[in-house]
Protein backbone atom coordinates (compact mmCIF):
# COMPACT_ATOMS: atom_id res chain seq x y z
CA UNK A 1 0.00 0.00 0.00
CA UNK A 2 2.10 3.37 -0.91
CA UNK A 3 1.89 6.11 1.57
CA UNK A 4 -0.48 8.02 -0.38
CA UNK A 5 -3.33 5.25 0.14
CA UNK A 6 -2.47 4.57 3.97
CA UNK A 7 -4.84 6.55 6.35
CA UNK A 8 -3.73 9.16 8.63
CA UNK A 9 -5.22 11.21 11.48
CA UNK A 10 -5.72 14.68 10.44
CA UNK A 11 -7.36 17.55 13.22
CA UNK A 12 -10.59 19.87 12.22
CA UNK A 13 -11.53 22.37 14.38
CA UNK A 14 -14.89 23.12 15.32
CA UNK A 15 -17.37 26.10 16.89
CA UNK A 16 -16.92 25.57 20.61
CA UNK A 17 -19.19 22.26 21.47
CA UNK A 18 -19.89 21.45 18.14
CA UNK A 19 -17.54 18.44 18.25
CA UNK A 20 -19.96 15.85 18.72
CA UNK A 21 -22.29 17.11 16.48
CA UNK A 22 -19.44 17.24 13.75
CA UNK A 23 -18.89 13.53 14.81
CA UNK A 24 -21.80 12.16 14.14
CA UNK A 25 -22.42 14.51 11.42
CA UNK A 26 -19.05 13.40 9.49
CA UNK A 27 -20.11 9.88 10.23
CA UNK A 28 -23.53 9.78 8.63
CA UNK A 29 -22.26 11.37 5.42
CA UNK A 30 -19.82 8.75 5.41
CA UNK A 31 -22.30 5.80 5.71
CA UNK A 32 -24.78 7.32 3.52
CA UNK A 33 -21.83 7.85 0.68
CA UNK A 34 -19.72 4.62 1.49
CA UNK A 35 -16.62 5.80 1.92
CA UNK A 36 -15.59 3.69 5.44
CA UNK A 37 -12.74 3.03 3.60
CA UNK A 38 -11.84 7.10 3.03
CA UNK A 39 -12.61 8.05 6.42
CA UNK A 40 -12.19 5.14 8.66
CA UNK A 41 -12.67 6.39 12.20
CA UNK A 42 -13.80 9.53 14.03
CA UNK A 43 -12.89 10.94 17.53
CA UNK A 44 -13.63 13.46 20.24
CA UNK A 45 -11.14 12.75 22.92
CA UNK A 46 -12.52 12.99 26.29
CA UNK A 47 -11.29 11.80 29.58
CA UNK A 48 -13.01 11.32 33.15
CA UNK A 49 -12.55 13.56 35.50
CA UNK A 50 -13.54 13.46 39.33
CA UNK A 51 -15.12 16.14 41.09
CA UNK A 52 -15.36 16.63 44.75
CA UNK A 53 -18.16 18.70 45.83
CA UNK A 54 -19.43 19.01 49.66
CA UNK A 55 -17.44 15.35 50.23
CA UNK A 56 -19.36 14.08 47.60
CA UNK A 57 -17.26 12.24 44.24
CA UNK A 58 -18.81 13.21 41.00
CA UNK A 59 -17.28 11.80 38.26
CA UNK A 60 -17.55 13.05 34.45
CA UNK A 61 -16.62 13.68 31.09
CA UNK A 62 -14.52 16.06 29.34
CA UNK A 63 -13.03 16.80 25.87
CA UNK A 64 -9.21 16.43 26.10
CA UNK A 65 -9.22 18.92 23.24
CA UNK A 66 -11.82 21.26 23.35
CA UNK A 67 -13.04 22.71 19.54
CA UNK A 68 -11.17 20.09 17.83
CA UNK A 69 -11.99 16.37 15.87
CA UNK A 70 -9.53 13.68 15.40
CA UNK A 71 -10.22 11.99 11.97
CA UNK A 72 -8.27 8.90 10.31
CA UNK A 73 -8.66 9.29 6.59
CA UNK A 74 -7.13 9.01 3.43
CA UNK A 75 -6.86 12.55 2.30
CA UNK A 76 -8.28 13.00 -1.36
CA UNK A 77 -10.56 15.42 -2.59
CA UNK A 78 -14.10 13.91 -1.56
CA UNK A 79 -12.75 12.85 1.90
CA UNK A 80 -11.45 16.41 2.22
CA UNK A 81 -14.84 18.06 0.99
CA UNK A 82 -16.90 15.85 3.32
CA UNK A 83 -14.95 16.97 6.42
CA UNK A 84 -14.50 20.30 5.50
CA UNK A 85 -18.10 21.45 4.43
CA UNK A 86 -19.45 19.55 7.57
CA UNK A 87 -21.60 22.00 9.66
CA UNK A 88 -19.96 23.21 12.22
CA UNK A 89 -16.23 22.51 10.84
CA UNK A 90 -14.15 25.87 10.38
CA UNK A 91 -11.32 23.86 8.89
CA UNK A 92 -8.41 21.26 9.26
CA UNK A 93 -5.42 22.33 10.93
CA UNK A 94 -2.41 23.07 9.21
CA UNK A 95 -1.35 26.19 7.16
CA UNK A 96 -3.48 27.99 4.81
CA UNK A 97 -6.06 25.19 3.32
CA UNK A 98 -3.63 22.05 3.28
CA UNK A 99 -4.31 19.73 5.75
CA UNK A 100 -1.36 18.48 7.99
CA UNK A 101 -1.45 14.74 9.24
CA UNK A 102 -0.09 14.02 12.69
CA UNK A 103 3.01 12.51 13.38
CA UNK A 104 3.06 9.07 14.77
CA UNK A 105 4.54 10.82 18.64
CA UNK A 106 1.81 13.20 18.29
CA UNK A 107 -1.44 10.38 17.71
CA UNK A 108 0.56 8.27 20.45
CA UNK A 109 0.75 10.72 23.18
CA UNK A 110 -2.75 12.01 22.21
CA UNK A 111 -3.62 8.31 22.59
CA UNK A 112 -5.54 7.77 19.69
CA UNK A 113 -3.27 5.25 18.93
CA UNK A 114 -0.67 3.05 20.30
CA UNK A 115 2.79 1.00 18.37
CA UNK A 116 3.02 -2.56 20.11
CA UNK A 117 7.26 -2.28 20.53
CA UNK A 118 8.60 -6.19 21.67
CA UNK A 119 10.65 -5.54 24.69
CA UNK A 120 12.56 -8.45 26.27
CA UNK A 121 14.88 -6.56 28.65
CA UNK A 122 14.25 -7.65 32.37
CA UNK A 123 15.63 -5.88 35.37
CA UNK A 124 19.07 -6.51 36.08
CA UNK A 125 20.04 -6.95 32.51
CA UNK A 126 23.14 -5.45 31.48
CA UNK A 127 22.83 -3.05 28.69
CA UNK A 128 25.00 -0.47 26.59
CA UNK A 129 23.93 2.91 26.01
CA UNK A 130 23.27 3.46 21.66
CA UNK A 131 23.42 6.81 20.98
CA UNK A 132 22.47 10.09 23.78
CA UNK A 133 24.86 12.43 25.46
CA UNK A 134 25.64 8.66 27.27
CA UNK A 135 26.50 6.86 23.91
CA UNK A 136 29.07 4.03 24.77
CA UNK A 137 28.62 3.63 28.55
CA UNK A 138 27.48 -0.10 30.00
CA UNK A 139 24.98 -0.10 32.48
CA UNK A 140 22.70 -2.38 34.57
CA UNK A 141 18.92 -1.80 34.08
CA UNK A 142 17.26 -1.19 37.66
CA UNK A 143 13.41 -0.25 36.56
CA UNK A 144 11.35 -0.75 33.46
CA UNK A 145 8.20 1.94 32.97
CA UNK A 146 6.32 0.31 29.56
CA UNK A 147 3.60 3.14 29.45
CA UNK A 148 6.46 5.98 29.12
CA UNK A 149 9.03 3.28 26.94
CA UNK A 150 11.54 4.26 29.52
CA UNK A 151 14.21 2.38 31.23
CA UNK A 152 16.35 3.47 34.63
CA UNK A 153 19.42 2.07 34.66
CA UNK A 154 22.51 2.62 36.85
CA UNK A 155 25.42 3.65 34.50
CA UNK A 156 29.31 3.87 35.60
CA UNK A 157 30.24 7.11 34.46
CA UNK A 158 33.84 8.03 35.47
CA UNK A 159 34.17 5.45 38.34
CA UNK A 160 30.58 6.65 39.58
CA UNK A 161 27.52 4.44 39.60
CA UNK A 162 24.76 7.40 38.20
CA UNK A 163 21.12 6.86 37.52
CA UNK A 164 19.96 7.32 34.41
CA UNK A 165 16.61 7.69 32.08
CA UNK A 166 16.37 6.21 28.65
CA UNK A 167 14.55 5.53 26.27
CA UNK A 168 13.98 2.05 25.00
CA UNK A 169 15.36 1.99 21.63
CA UNK A 170 18.73 3.87 22.93
CA UNK A 171 19.38 0.68 24.75
CA UNK A 172 21.42 -2.87 23.53
CA UNK A 173 21.65 -5.87 25.06
CA UNK A 174 25.39 -6.71 26.10
CA UNK A 175 26.16 -10.25 26.99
Amino acid sequence: MSDKNKAKWYVAHTYSGYENKVMDDILKTVENRGMEDVIQEVRVPMEEVIEIKDNKKKVSERKVFPSYVMIKMIMNDDSWYVVRNCRGVTGFVGPGFKPVALTQEEVESMGLEHTVIKFDYNVGDNIRVKYGALEGFLGVITEINLDKKKVKATVSMFGRDTDVELEFNQIESIA
